[in-house]
């Protein structure tokens, strides 16, 4: 089997995108604790900045409603950085680090280009959240 080798100019377009489209999501203050809540078909989710610096920010994404198991809901954790106007997954669910490749087969059954995966869907949820969301609205 052919070693994966990422693709660093696609990952960077994509971590481009998501950039954009998350700016448009986000609390506008980018304060700690501030968050906004929106609606997508029947779903409704939060994004609250957790840590915010001058030169990047991370914030928390995550379903609220409605409730289901653990397992089940989506949550990603967001570095954004502002100077390079990028962001990309930093965590999800159990793993806290994603690394460019992976050798397959591996321990913990990820894909050889998981972080690319993750990102992917990051970007095609924010789309998505773009396309058919209700206005976001801040949440006190």
């Amino acid at each position: 089997m052919k070693r994966y080798v990422p693709d660093f100019p696609a990952m960077m377009r994509l971590t481009e995108i998501n950039y954009a489209q998350l700016r448009r999501l986000i609390p506008r203050e980018d304060e700690v604790g501030s968050r906004v809540e929106f609606e997508v078909a029947s779903a409704t989710y939060r994004i609250e900045t957790k840590e915010s610096t001058r030169y990047t920010s991370l914030v928390s994404i995550q379903q609220i409603f409605p409730k289901v198991s653990y397992w089940s809901m989506p949550t990603l954790n967001v570095r954004l950085y502002h100077d390079a106007l990028v962001a990309e997954v930093c965590s999800s669910q159990q793993i806290f680090r994603f690394k460019a490749r992976y050798d397959y087969p591996n321990k913990k059954l990820h894909q050889r280009d998981e972080k690319h995966q993750i990102n992917q869907f990051l970007a095609d949820w924010l789309r998505f959240c773009l396309m058919k969301g209700t206005m976001s609205v801040p949440a006190y």
